[in-house]
């Protein structure tokens, strides 16, 4: 094999943290110095300084880092008192911290179907499962949509049902921190915003991290008090069951660095989506992003046939390209949650998708000769 066709074959990564390391370089490096120098590892100047940034950047009132992203979820249904004999309406076509945080307060995921083209909470489904909610014996407390692979939910569809049924609404926007809603940046809509910045994600710290952002000032303080033990007016005056569910300096220190280059490298993502979408339209059922909406692309699904899913994973694996299926067996059909309600109606569609998702390599550091390749091996698959 001569040298241009092994570096063809070389494996690609399916997010490429490395490329993005190599360019901040030096930036990160200093971060974590200055944190090593004042050794201030919890709770440090760093982490005040990029809950700042990060609310500046959406326009929330208030941002609160915490340890992660479940842990973000969970604190605002702590704050909000949820418990034992409460509903919570979740998407089923999502990753399980979505419902596992409601499950642990001991309330009840009531899961709810999702809409074909946005892979998002589907309005109509979240209606139907209200009165699914009652007659199990529940009081319909809060409803959480999900911003999937980085597209925004149709919120303004959600909002309504929820106001009607006095439900808070909590965006799960773990995927897609940096995307629009018609005009409004994520962390603005509802009453809290939950987002991740696990490593994978289009904002991610090199361990685990999250946050919360709400324009409500109680619920702010309380968040604030329970992801440090409950405390009040110092770590050992606890005045209320909390966790320990803060964000670690270090994290802060390598969060505010990327901050810097997050809007370019948004672009640098939307332009990879536009062009797999340009190439590959023919052949499967390419994501569109809604009207009035911008998409982050956490990641970059397409549809096909079951069958013809599996057969193009593995023709991928065996020249070098990954894939990933999010998510292969939606959240009822998982062994955990198999047990709780589901919206009248079923979940047709979520059941769908499960079996005919795929997502390719999706990074703001996908060059056009490496985004070619993984283009040419696609098209061959699914064209043989």
């Amino acid at each position: 094999m001569n040298e241009h066709a092994r570096l063809n074959q070389a494996p690609i990564p399916f997010i490429d943290v490395a490329a993005q390391r190599r360019r901040l370089g030096r930036a990160i490096d200093d971060a974590v110095a200055r944190v090593l120098t004042h050794c201030q590892f919890i709770m440090g100047p760093e982490v005040a300084a990029l809950e700042k940034a990060l609310a500046d950047f959406c326009g929330a009132r208030h941002a609160i880092g915490c340890a992660s992203g479940t842990d973000a979820l969970l604190l605002v249904l702590m704050a909000k008192g949820l418990g034992p004999g409460d509903a919570v309406f979740c998407p089923a076509f999502t990753f399980c911290a979505t419902a596992e945080v409601v499950a642990l307060l001991g309330a009840t995921p009531v899961f709810v179907d999702v809409d074909e083209r946005t892979f998002n909470m589907d309005a109509a489904s979240l209606a139907r499962a209200i009165p699914v909610a009652k007659r199990h014996g529940l009081r319909p407390a809060a409803v959480i949509p999900v911003d999937l692979f980085g597209q925004p939910a149709d919120h303004d569809a959600v909002a309504p049902i929820a106001a009607g049924e006095k439900l808070f609404v909590l965006d799960d926007a773990a995927q897609a921190f940096g995307a629009s809603y018609k005009g409004r940046k994520l962390g603005t809509l509802g009453l809290a915003t939950a987002t991740s910045f696990f490593p994978a994600k289009p904002l991610g710290c090199y361990g685990d991290g999250g946050a919360v952002f709400t324009d409500d000032d109680h619920l702010a303080e309380m968040v604030r008090s329970l992801r440090v033990h409950g405390q009040g007016g110092d770590k050992y005056d606890n005045v209320r069951i909390g966790v320990t569910g803060r964000l670690d300096t270090i994290q802060a220190a390598v969060l505010i660095e990327k901050l810097k280059i997050f809007p370019e490298e948004i672009v640098a993502r939307e332009r990879v989506a536009r062009c797999y979408n340009t190439a590959l339209a023919d052949l499967a059922v390419v994501p569109q992003v809604a009207k009035d909406s911008t998409s982050v692309w956490a990641q970059y699904t397409i549809r096909l046939a079951p069958g013809r899913r599996d057969r193009l994973a593995a023709d991928l694996k065996a020249v070098g390209v990954p894939t990933a299926i999010y998510y292969p067996k939606p959240l009822h059909r998982l062994a955990a949650y198999a047990g709780f309600p589901v919206a009248d109606g079923g979940l047709p569609v979520t059941d769908r998708l499960a079996q005919e998702v795929i997502s390719l390599p999706m990074h703001g550091y996908l060059d056009e000769s490496t985004q070619d390749r993984i283009v040419a091996a696609v098209r061959q698959a699914l064209a043989a």
